[in-house]
């Protein structure tokens, strides 16, 4: 049994906002995925290449940097990062408190249902 959503209208900010995992999938389609991520202090995503797979990441809450392909900049609530696929990307969280996003994969990246509390419970799973 998934511990996905089948509603098809959520609130995804306040959902990203209020989430501590790691990694939550909330939605999974045929073609995209939704999900949710809060990287802790000091934390990071992890340097990572998505083959097949575009990315756009949408930050809710606190400040991080973005290192996309050899471009790197500072994002915060209100920014979206894109991830063409093939590209290397990693953030990482500069700031205190949680750095909250949601995130889209196209087509999916994760199984469907996918919960990791932690970085270190992701990358075990990898």
């Amino acid at each position: 049994m998934t511990s996905e959503t089948q509603d098809l209208t959520l609130p995804v900010v306040e959902l990203a906002r209020e989430n501590d995992e790691f990694r939550k999938v909330l939605w999974t389609g045929d073609k995209t995925q939704l999900v949710l991520m809060a990287i802790p202090e000091g934390g990071e995503i992890g340097g990572e290449v998505h083959e097949g797979h575009d990315q756009l990441l949408y930050f809710v809450g606190g400040t991080g940097v973005a290192k996309i392909g050899e471009a790197e900049c500072e994002v915060s609530d209100g920014d979206v990062s894109i991830v063409p696929s093939g590209t290397f990307h990693n953030f990482r969280n500069t700031g205190s408190g949680m750095l909250k996003l949601f995130t889209t994969y196209s087509p999916p990246e994760h199984a469907a249902g996918t919960e990791h509390a932690t970085k270190a419970e992701a990358d075990a799973d990898e």
